[in-house]
C-alpha cells in the first residue's frame, strides 16, 4: 500500500521518533521533500501567483483536517512552503510521510 493510500495516525506521545534509517525509505515515496535536521519535512511548492498558494493551502488544510495531522503553511507570493513534523514526538512518525504524499496528489492535480 503506498503512503498516499494510508490514513494518518494520531500520535499520544511516548514514542520516539523515526530514525534516518527508518524514514529514508519513506522520504523515497515523496516527491522532491527534504528532511531538515532529522526532524522536520519540508517543500516549496512554487505556484503562479498569491491566489494559487492560497488555493493549494486550503485544499491542504481539508485533508489536513480529514486526517487530524497539521503541517504549518507559509503562504507569499508565487509559493506555498510546507512544513511537517509530529510535535508530540518532536520529530518524524510515519503520518508525517504519509500526509505529504497525500499532499503531493493534491499539488499534481
Amino acid at each position: 500500500m503506498s503512503l498516499a493510500e494510508k490514513t494518518c495516525v494520531p500520535c499520544r506521545g511516548g514514542v520516539p521518533p523515526l530514525t534516518r534509517c527508518e524514514f529514508e525509505p519513506l522520504l523515497g515515496e515523496l516527491d522532491e521533500w527534504q528532511v531538515v535536521e532529522d526532524s522536520r519535512l519540508v517543500k516549496s511548492f512554487k505556484v503562479g501567483n498569491f491566489a494559487e498558494a492560497m488555493e493549494l493551502a486550503n485544499k491542504i488544510a481539508a485533508v489536513a483536517e480529514e486526517q487530524g495531522h497539521h503541517p504549518d503553511l507559509l503562504v507569499r507570493w508565487g509559493e506555498l512552503r510546507v512544513d511537517l513534523w509530529t510535535h508530540k514526538v518532536n520529530g518524524l512518525t510515519e503520518s508525517d510521510f504519509i500526509l505529504a504524499a497525500k499532499i503531493d496528489g493534491l499539488a499534481k492535480k
